[in-house]
């Protein structure tokens, strides 16, 4: 892993290479909340937007569905994928989650984490709408997202902070409030059924641990001392984090087309 590379990659990516598995926000405990309430069984036609390095794929599929369709841009991920998706109905695609081609009212679950949150909201946007359109009436869609609170945070707080977040990330990061969050589901043909949230502690060494395992994180430790420039860039992270951690959180949103 060169110098050049742990500069320039994203931070999804970078914290992958480290060996990190559980990249979203509210880590394990968020995700299996997430799932718990979408209710996957096996009469589900299940699609998840950017399944990354597989960790939700894979409790996903211990469900049974009837069907899983993967659907990742990045076409590395997406062949480390395919090596433990290929079972009957189960397949990875590269696509765009915004414009994806499969047909109007095929899935009955969609979820997608830590993916809205790095995009403007007009891409938010085109990215739930697709959701809306894969989806049958009745189908839930679920998202584990960066939210931000109280509610009276300042507009100029909230883009300093989006600012520095995206100076790190290397991506447009724009977390959103739980209303914000919600309104932009809402508005595009979606009803909220349920909100959870979470503290962000992605970065914190108890939640590494309870994410992915003693022997897990002290690889992802040694990684970090032996690659300087890793350790630099987890440490800037986590002094970030650290730095709004009482106006940032995680939040899971399960919603019903209607």
């Amino acid at each position: 892993m060169s110098n050049q590379y742990i500069d320039e990659e994203r931070n999804y990516w970078f914290l992958s290479k480290l060996g990190k598995r559980v990249l979203r926000p509210g880590g394990k405990e968020l995700t299996l909340r997430l799932l718990e309430n979408l209710q996957i069984s096996s009469n589900d036609d299940v699609v998840e937007f950017a399944p990354g390095t597989g960790y939700t794929a894979m409790k996903v599929l211990k469900k049974h569905p009837k069907s899983y369709t993967g659907v990742e841009i990045n076409e590395e991920a997406g062949e480390n994928l395919r090596q433990k998706i290929h079972g009957k109905g189960q397949k990875i695609i590269i696509a765009n989650v915004s414009h994806i081609e499969m047909e109007n009212n095929t899935a009955s679950k969609i979820l997608g984490e830590a993916i809205l949150t790095m995009h403007a909201d007009h891409r938010k946007t085109e990215i739930i709408r697709e959701a809306h359109r894969l989806l049958k009436k009745g189908g839930l869609y679920g998202i584990h997202e960066l939210g931000l609170y109280p509610p009276e945070l300042s507009e100029d707080f909230k883009a300093q902070m989006r600012r520095e977040l995206s100076l790190s990330a290397k991506v447009n990061a724009k977390p959103l409030s739980e209303a914000e969050w919600i309104t932009l589901i809402e508005k595009e043909g979606f009803a909220v059924r349920k909100v959870m949230t979470s503290p962000m502690l992605l970065l914190e060494p108890l939640r590494v641990i309870d994410d992915e395992g003693l022997y897990r994180t002290l690889k992802i430790g040694m990684n970090i001392l032996y690659f300087r420039e890793a350790r630099k860039r987890i440490l800037e992270m986590r002094k970030l984090f650290r730095k709004y951690r009482n106006q940032m959180n995680a939040i899971a949103i399960v919603a019903e087309k209607v």
